[in-house]
């Protein structure tokens, strides 16, 4: 099935009445989540897992879809009109749009900031559509050395990107793979760490250790935090236009933060937040108004547009290599494996329409958010006056049900309350949850591949370097692990050097 047929048949596919009311639930929630402070994509996705095992599995990946990208365009909204950044890609969009707001130009904001996501969101899913098929096809030249290394230099990259202390990443990281060995090993069939728990043989589920690190853990920080007195900015659907001058200041940031944010998206770590925080930097640095940080709508429309484009470049490696490189990837991947489906190469053959009709629904869902965000943002705004108090005793319920539900084990409940309690520590000692995640979703496929490799090669380890394509994968970790500390090292010599010439 070539490109073209494969979209129209994702388009049948998405267009059934169960699959546009799933993608019109997702974009709704991920908006009101984006508005939401503290929460996020992530944490709504681990929630809400446990209900995709009565799903169909195209069903669960559309509404995560819906999410995903809902949760990019709702995050703006607060940034703008509250100062208050809903999600932690729109941490960006508040430095320029606040100060926009405040000089009567909320609307406009807006508006770039919701067209520049639905142009960046298409953007990016014209890649999706293009690349995924062609890498799934170089994928199945893989074998184990190559999925080892692949996933081995993620968690490297991931580590020097998530923009925390490089050794409490590395420390989340060994955490994670640890927890990955739990429970049956894969070749030998012995028990490991079980401590009698027979629940435990096949390993710890992913669903407590989610719902517990992002859900349980947000309740118990939440619950610290005063109720702040937030004053909103108000904006009429008739100011939602901006001026021609702002509509062409807007255009190349929004192209701009296209690309950036899909090329940002191909790389392991919290790809949408860095790829504002990267397009913002361009744009700054491209300034010819002298307005940045006071209002530039070029520090709305470059972020915006490269959030949304991030999303739709973390789904490539996901769907055509079967590689979760960021940890709301993970939570999409386990809707998969809940149903028995091995993301990767083969998907596109074996499971053409859940492939295809997540793609055609990702179109959908982007028109639809376009459509209901701008003349609804008033309302959708006044969300965030939803009390606490209310709020997150629904999160808790929704924990406990939702983890319950799926085995009716309480050593599931038990497992979330530890990982819950473990998060909140974690958190308030500064580390990044997401390595943690990441490594207990890729360890047991780490652990595989390697002992795979070794059986194939009879215990030579330099297999992973003889064949070309895990030798360069790996030769791209170690360059992104040493090119830092040489940088640093040299930086020193050359500034002593240029001191003492002058």
């Amino acid at each position: 099935m070539d490109l073209f047929s494969g979209l129209i048949h994702g388009f049948s596919v998405a267009l059934t009445p169960m699959n546009l009311l799933f993608g019109f639930l997702g974009a709704v929630i991920g908006t009101i989540i984006g508005i939401l402070p503290g929460l996020g994509p992530l944490g709504t996705m681990a929630l809400l897992l446990s209900l995709t095992y009565g799903f169909d599995p195209t069903a669960g990946m559309i509404l995560f879809a819906g999410i995903y990208f809902g949760a990019m365009y709702g995050g703006s909204t607060t940034s703008i009109l509250l100062n208050i950044p809903g999600e932690a890609a729109s941490v960006i969009t508040v430095i320029e749009g606040y100060q926009m707001a405040r000089r009567g130009r909320a609307g406009a904001a807006l508006a770039v900031a919701a067209i520049g996501s639905f142009v960046a969101g298409t953007i990016s899913l014209i890649g999706l559509s293009f690349l995924a098929p062609s890498l799934a096809m170089a994928a199945l030249k893989f074998g184990p050395p190559e999925y080892l290394a692949v996933a081995l230099v993620g968690l490297m990259i991931m580590s020097r990107l998530t923009g925390g202390n490089l050794l409490k990443s590395l420390m989340m990281i060994a955490l994670g793979l640890a927890l990955g060995t739990v429970g049956m090993e894969t070749v030998a069939g012995y028990m490991r760490y079980t401590f009698g728990q027979p629940l435990l043989a096949q390993g710890i589920d992913f669903l407590p250790v989610a719902m517990g690190l992002f859900g349980i853990s947000e309740v118990l920080v939440t619950a610290e935090e005063p109720a702040g007195n937030m004053q909103l900015q108000k904006v009429r659907f008739w100011e939602l236009w901006p001026t021609l001058m702002e509509w062409k200041r807007s255009f190349g940031p929004i192209i701009r933060g296209s690309f950036i944010g899909f090329f940002v998206g191909l790389v392991p770590g919290p790809s949408p937040v860095i790829a504002t925080m990267v397009s913002y930097s361009v744009e700054s640095k491209l300034d010819k108004h002298g307005e940045f940080g006071k209002g530039a709508i070029e520090g709305v429309a470059g972020p915006e547009a490269a959030n949304n484009a991030a999303v739709g470049g973390a789904y490539v490696p996901l769907m055509a290599l079967g590689i979760p490189f960021t940890p709301a990837m993970a939570v999409v991947m386990a809707v998969l494996l809940i149903h028995g489906i091995n993301p990767g190469p083969l998907l596109m053959s074996e499971k053409p329409d859940l492939f295809w009709g997540v793609i055609a629904s990702m179109y959908i869902g982007n028109f639809m958010l376009l459509i209901f965000n701008l003349p609804l943002v008033g309302v959708f705004a006044n969300i965030i006056r939803t009390p606490l108090y209310l709020l997150m005793p629904i999160v808790l319920l929704l924990c406990l049900v939702g983890v319950y539900s799926v085995n009716n084990s309480i050593l599931d409940i038990w497992l979330m309350t530890g990982f819950g309690l473990l998060g909140y520590l974690l958190r308030r000692l500064k580390y990044d949850l997401a390595p943690l995640v990441l490594a207990l979703v890729l360890g047991p496929m780490m652990e595989r591949s390697f002992r795979e490799a070794m059986m194939i090669s009879r215990g030579d380890l330099s297999v992973f370097l003889k064949r070309p394509i895990s030798g360069t994968i790996l030769l791209i970790g170690a360059i992104v692990l040493v090119a830092p500390l040489l940088i640093a090292w040299i930086k020193p010599l050359i500034s002593r050097k240029a001191q003492s010439a002058s």
